[in-house]
């Protein structure tokens, strides 16, 4: 990760314009089909929110703005990125765990399993402070229509929320909620992001 000048970025109007903005976040909701997803998770035993955690770094990994963050009144570019999960300690309460993104599934699911295991067992949160880190949060025991993230004006990151999956006929539909930092990317950006975690999300095979 290094500083680097906004102004040599294609990002330089949307830091002059968003920086100091006091509420500089945005979120957007989408439905996604999960319906194959649900039935790689049972047909070969892998949990439902690595899948997702992996798909969501798959499709990011993939646009160039998911590399760029705002921290401070800085500009920071990162070469790799993580995955955020909440993981429920030992203790009954929450921890959280960074997961390095790994184009190699196989990969990412032993990072998954090691490292929130560690977290659960030790109460400690893994934090991956050299990679560009997308959150998440999976409220999967209960439905909920949508959820806007907190802006704490600490944190900048990418932050993606879900509920339950809800059956629709034969379909699993899943609604998702991506709040982002304007300086790091535009409308646009955002929903291409989220075509493409659908597109990984439906051609995933095993």
């Amino acid at each position: 990760m290094r500083e680097i000048n906004p102004a040599l970025t294609t990002r330089a109007y949307a830091y002059k314009m968003w920086m100091q903005a006091p509420m500089p976040m945005v979120t957007f909701f989408k439905t996604l089909d999960v319906t194959n997803l649900v039935r790689i998770s049972k047909k070969k035993g892998l949990k439902l929110n690595m899948l997702m955690c992996w798909c969501i770094g798959k499709a990011a990994s993939g646009i160039k703005e998911f590399y760029m963050l705002p921290v401070g009144k800085k500009l920071i570019q990162y070469d790799t990125i993580a995955v955020n999960t909440i993981v429920t300690n030992k203790n009954g309460e929450v921890s959280s765990c960074d997961i390095p993104f790994s184009e190699d599934l196989n990969q990412f699911n032993h990072n998954y399993l090691q490292l929130t295991k560690q977290v659960a067992e030790t109460c400690q949160n893994h934090d991956l402070t050299e990679s560009m880190v997308i959150g998440t949060s999976a409220l999967v025991n209960y439905e909920i229509d949508g959820a806007v993230g907190m802006y704490s004006g600490i944190f900048n990151n990418p932050f993606l929320i879900w509920g339950k999956f809800k059956k629709r006929f034969f379909r699993k539909h899943l609604t998702v909620s991506f709040q982002f930092h304007h300086t790091q990317m535009d409308g646009a950006h955002a929903a291409q992001f989220l075509e493409k975690l659908q597109h990984e999300i439906s051609s995933t095979h095993l």
